[in-house]
């Protein structure tokens, strides 16, 4: 196997008293943590990741199992925050996924915003993205950040639309 590097930002944004109110279009609806859906959690990060440049950056968001794990770590942490953790339902289904944790220096991070693609044009990324400051914001938390590889222009234009910014670049060894 050879190691190849993937160019990522890390993006931040200071969550002043002015965030918009997160809409969802007609059909779709919020559903916020609870601990019986960790699984859904992941088969949502699955379907959201497991074709996309991310699953090689993080082979685990390729793998059903992997993603599986990685939720559970998530939800480990001494920071995890269900009020900026949701699930996007339509019908019956789900078909978009978020997860908060807050870093120490109450800086809250954002961890793995996915929509599945054929729910994708929708503003369902940015409703997730919007939802989650506001859990964080609700907490008292002034700080955000998040990572993003740098090809990924769709993710990056979304990010910026709502305020983020480069903080830094870093680059992430992964095997392929």
């Amino acid at each position: 196997m050879a190691i190849t590097y993937f160019k990522r930002y890390r993006l931040e944004i200071d969550l002043g008293e002015w965030l918009p109110e997160p809409l969802l279009p007609k059909g779709y609806h919020w559903i916020g943590w609870e601990e019986s859906l960790l699984g859904v959690h992941a088969d949502a990060q699955f379907r959201s990741f497991y074709s996309e440049l991310d699953s090689a950056v993080f082979p685990c968001l390729g793998d059903r199992c992997g993603c599986l794990r990685l939720l559970r770590e998530i939800r480990r942490k001494p920071g995890f925050l269900a009020e900026a953790t949701w699930l996007v339902g339509y019908g019956l289904g789900i078909c978009g996924t978020i997860q908060g944790v807050v870093e120490p220096g109450a800086v809250g991070s954002i961890q793995n915003l996915g929509v599945v693609p054929e729910h994708r044009g929708l503003h369902l990324g940015r409703a997730l993205l919007i939802k989650s400051l506001l859990g964080f914001h609700s907490h008292g938390i002034t700080k955000a950040v998040l990572e993003v590889t740098a090809e990924n222009s769709n993710a990056i234009h979304l990010y910026r639309s709502v305020g983020f910014r480069k903080a830094k670049t870093l680059y992430k060894a992964s095997e392929v």
